[in-house]
């Protein structure tokens, strides 16, 4: 309770304005504030990239990684069916061996969405083989690919290696 005649303290509470220099400071005070506020908002927003590009740059680190194991495999798959071409001359349990070691790593790369393209008898496309030499060949249309030196292979239907092939001149 206020005793009559008493001076009040509240300057607000006796309807006199505050003094300038609180205005002042609380000004000074909002203002700061908003600025931090706005860095903490630009600090979050940093963070957040930096976060998205970390992520993305390791998708890509194992993206990249898992495609040179499959180029690997790849490479081993054609020295399977160099192999098997000449299997004739091999006794039947070293065949069935190789068969069933080709199937195994056939199926493997196939549940990696790796998948062979066909080349030859197909016009020459040189976003899809490599040419490793011309052929004189008068039974085929020019720029026809002839034959594969080695299967082209493609992974969830981009290309992973190119084939190597003989285009028909």
């Amino acid at each position: 309770m206020k005793r009559k005649g008493a001076v009040a303290e509240d300057p607000v509470a006796d309807g006199t304005p505050p003094a300038s220099s609180d205005e002042a400071g609380v000004g000074d005070l909002r203002v700061e504030l908003e600025q931090e506020h706005d860095r903490y908002l630009r600090t979050r927003a940093d963070f957040e990239n930096y976060r998205r590009r970390v992520e993305r740059d390791r998708d890509m680190a194992a993206r990249q990684a898992k495609r040179d194991l499959l180029l690997t495999l790849v490479d081993m798959a054609d020295d399977f069916d160099r192999a098997l071409v000449h299997i004739d001359e091999s006794p039947d349990s070293v065949a069935a061996g190789l068969h069933g070691m080709q199937r195994r790593l056939s199926s493997l790369l196939e549940a990696e969405g790796v998948k062979s393209f066909e080349s030859v008898g197909q016009p020459f496309d040189p976003t899809r083989h490599e040419a490793m030499a011309t052929v004189r060949d008068a039974d085929e249309t020019p720029v026809t690919v002839v034959d594969e030196a080695g299967r082209g292979y493609l992974w969830n239907d981009t290309l992973l290696r190119p084939a190597r092939v003989r285009v028909a001149e």
